[in-house]
């Protein structure tokens, strides 16, 4: 007797194998039983036939830091087939900052300054556990919400000595707390200014911990490949996986560039850990006015 049998569905399970039709069944929240199992009942017998049974889609690039605690039931997600999530991105995440105005860019992706209401990450997690989310979630600690605790508002320049041991402690005590690495959002005018060396110093304490370094990179336009390059730098040096970010090229001046960069990227396979996400969808005809403010904002 199972809890839960899906039956006559096609199985993909992710090995890479053809799909095949089976029965799957679930006891609690584990595959309890595979193949042909009309010989067994459950509680809950579901006609799957001609439809697909596959593991949960993990949606490797989010900004649902805030989304796991306002909508615990995660529709817009589990809708979808998606049961992991990874938060933390582009160098923005919920912890720990505590915020009393609107925060910036890219904090803002997380929602009003109400969501900035953790003073660590383990308050962050914490809270999760105590009111759990339908789907399961990888956190990222972000660079810039790391800038913004340590230099309050003074985000155009780069982090002294003392700002940077204060960020390394934050990391330290996150990654302890059940984060996964570090990512950062350096074409943002909030992290712009900060050096190779500032975010190197971030990248080596979540490298202890086994963690992995998520860029979203200093420039997606014309310098494009120096960006990969220096991506590619910090990950020797602290000797952690990159992960580039909605890999890309920017502008129309820029469509093809990333021919260049993925071999850069391929190449750099065969001595260090590298991987990348890409936008599921067509690349835009032009840069938007929004990408074009961040790069006047970081320029002036």
């Amino acid at each position: 007797m199972h809890d839960v049998i899906l039956r006559g569905g096609w199985l993909i399970d992710g090995s890479g194998g053809p799909r095949r039709q089976a029965d799957l069944a679930v006891d609690g929240d584990r595959v309890a039983g595979l193949g042909d199992l009309s010989a067994a009942a459950a509680a809950l017998d579901i006609d799957v036939a001609g439809k697909i049974i596959a593991p949960g889609f993990i949606d490797a690039h989010t900004h649902d830091d805030s989304a796991l605690l306002r909508k615990p039931e995660m529709t817009a997600k589990v809708s979808q087939g998606v049961t992991t999530v990874v938060v933390g991105n582009c160098g923005a995440s919920l912890a720990p900052l505590l915020l009393s105005a609107w925060p910036p860019l890219p904090l803002d992706l997380l929602g009003g300054e109400e969501n900035f209401r953790f003073d660590s990450f383990a308050a962050y997690i914490e809270a999760l556990e105590e009111t759990p989310a339908a789907t399961n979630a990888a956190f990222l600690i972000g660079h810039t919400t790391l800038r913004r605790r340590a230099m309050g508002e003074a985000l155009d320049r780069a982090a002294r000595d003392s700002e940077i041991a204060a960020m390394q402690a934050e990391v330290r005590q996150a990654m302890q707390a059940g984060a996964t690495g570090l990512s950062t959002g350096l074409d943002y005018a909030t992290a712009v200014a900060s050096s190779t060396e500032e975010v190197l110093a971030l990248a080596e304490v979540a490298g202890e911990s086994g963690g992995l370094y998520v860029t979203h990179m200093r420039d997606y336009f014309d310098k494009v490949a120096e960006s990969v390059e220096e991506a590619l730098e910090i990950g020797r040096r602290a000797r952690l996986p990159v992960i580039f970010s909605h890999h890309q090229a920017t502008g129309p001046r820029n469509y093809g560039k990333v021919g260049e960069t993925l071999r850069r990227i391929e190449a750099a396979m065969a001595r260090q850990p590298v991987s990348l996400d890409a936008y599921p969808m067509p690349p835009p005809r032009r840069s938007s006015s929004r990408s074009a403010a961040f790069r006047k904002s970081a320029s002036s």
